[in-house]
């Protein structure tokens, strides 16, 4: 089952990797441009919505509950399943170390609670939803995440600079891997429950374990140190995101991983990247950055 696909956010990070997977398995894309479409108009005749609009987090209290709304709003107009990137946030530092489908989501933190909120709204609406959730991100691109920006940002020099504690696990996705998950669960997608959340297990590892991942890819030792928080805390009172920032530390010091037998049950002919490959791919941007990305074939298709 293919059909077509309407991707909000195309140029970010999981919706510029998702229109390569859709594409890739022969879906017609679209994309949604914010200066001349309107969502109602280019939902119509869309199957699914991928919903990969990630506002700054300084706008998440106004943001999200509106572009919750209007992405509700236009599936339920159009009759299209919607597909969500989640993320870990929803479960909070007192969750358990084991992030399942049914792990309570009890974040008490503001940009937990407005996950939590975006995803019950999806709940109740009825629109027919597909949460794949997933820990940060490795990407093929630089993109500012905290892989390509923080603790990779020198490694050309040999330096890797490690948010939290280097013993903790830590749960990480492979950005093509996790959209490709997404476009195999739209294809299954009427098999689903009206509401599905389905965690990607991606890569579990401590600070230690992917520098010496980052050292095996790069060729040669990387000294391997812990970032200093205090530039952040310094600047937190008169920088927003520096608060923000500060707000979700507390996911490089709280050991988890993601389940990930929720998707093998649906998906079980789902092969990831190996870990190796995975990181060496992520860690091209920032030891070649002058070259261009090898990227797989991709489009907008016509209809």
């Amino acid at each position: 089952m293919s059909g077509i696909v309407l991707i909000l956010g195309a140029n970010g990070r999981f919706g510029r990797n998702a229109v390569d997977a859709f594409w890739n398995a022969g879906w017609s894309v679209r994309t949604f441009d914010r200066t001349t479409d309107t969502l109602p108009d280019a939902a119509i005749g869309a199957d699914v919505i991928v919903n990969a609009w990630n506002p700054p987090y300084t706008d998440w209290p106004t943001v999200v509950p509106e572009l919750t709304k209007q992405v509700i709003e236009a599936a339920k107009s159009s009759g299209a399943n919607v597909i969500i990137p989640g993320n870990v946030y929803v479960f909070g530092p007192n969750a358990s170390d084991r992030f399942a489908a049914d792990t309570a989501h009890g974040a008490t933190n503001e940009l937990g609670c407005i996950r939590i909120d975006m995803e019950a709204a999806y709940r109740r609406s009825g629109v027919k939803t597909i949460v794949l959730r997933a820990g940060d991100f490795l990407d093929t691109e630089a993109s500012g995440n905290w892989f390509d920006m923080i603790i990779t940002k020198r490694i050309a020099k040999g330096r890797f600079s490690y948010p939290g504690d280097m013993d903790v696990p830590h749960a990480w996705a492979y950005l093509p891997d996790m959209a490709r998950a997404a476009v195999e669960l739209a294809e299954i997608r009427g098999e689903l429950d009206a509401f599905t959340d389905v965690p990607f297990a991606g890569f579990t590892l401590t600070g230690h374990e992917m520098a010496e991942l980052c050292q095996q890819a790069l060729g040669r030792p990387v000294r391997a140190a812990r970032m200093s928080w205090l530039p952040i805390q310094l600047m937190s009172p008169v920088w927003a995101m520096g608060r923000r920032l500060i707000e979700m530390r507390y996911l490089w010091s709280k050991p988890h991983h993601l389940d990930g037998s929720r998707l093998a049950e649906l998906l079980p002919q789902f092969r990831a990247t190996p870990m190796e490959e995975a990181i060496a791919s992520a860690l091209q941007p920032n030891i070649h950055p002058d070259k261009p990305v090898a990227r797989p074939l991709s489009g907008v298709a016509a209809e």
